[in-house]
């Protein structure tokens, strides 16, 4: 889906990049919790045509056909660190969502972008409609691991905080002051009939 992106959150976007207090990474660690047992669609559903198809195999969730969300029924989360290893086909398009509805459509929640080589030229790593990147940063076919971490926060007003790291590497922190979607579930975006995703590894470590 191709989107305009206002000067004004562009700027934000450009801008909003902190340098983030150390962690106890171990600590986290621990809390992680997985949301695809590797063997069945068990915890999801699709929503949207039904000729799309989402199956398991080989231990993957994987995502082809018409246009489609595949929805974790667990939830709603609001203040969450969230990760997948995923991988994307050549001219393919998918999304990670978070912070979405039951029932959503391909504007409802944030969407962390699934692209390597799509028409639309807006890549992974980016947030659709607030953060654009046009930079190819993860080929097709490869797998590659994705984490946002979202977390309500005061600063200069109430804001929420998006955090998207690509293969361990932090993008950037996006501030999104319009606090839009204020809670929600996850899901996965089946694109087009061209598009075919693959996901493994889903987990989630809740914030307070």
């Amino acid at each position: 889906m191709i989107r305009t992106l206002s000067l004004a959150a562009l700027a934000v976007c450009l801008v909003a990049a902190v340098i983030v207090s150390p962690r106890h990474v171990q600590a986290q660690e621990d809390k992680w919790v997985s949301l695809f047992d590797g063997k069945s669609l068990d915890g999801w559903e699709k929503v949207g045509n039904e000729n799309s198809k989402w199956e398991v195999k080989d231990g993957e969730l994987r995502g082809s056909g018409p246009a489609s969300m595949l929805v974790n029924t667990s939830g709603p989360y609001k203040n969450f660190r969230y990760r997948a290893e995923i991988k994307i086909n050549d001219k393919g398009n998918s999304g990670m969502y978070f912070r979405t509805t039951r029932k959503p459509g391909f504007s409802d929640g944030h969407e962390a972008q699934i692209d390597s080589t799509h028409s639309d030229p807006i890549r992974t790593g980016s947030l659709y409609g607030m953060c654009h990147i046009y930079e190819q940063l993860v080929k097709p076919d490869e797998w590659f691991t994705y984490e946002v971490e979202v977390r309500d926060d005061e600063w200069r007003g109430a804001v929420t905080r998006i955090k998207v790291t690509v293969n361990g590497k932090e993008l950037y922190e996006y501030m999104d002051y319009e606090n839009k979607f204020k809670e929600g579930h996850f899901a996965f975006q089946q694109h087009d009939p061209g598009s075919r995703v693959s996901i493994r590894k889903v987990e989630v470590q809740e914030l307070k």
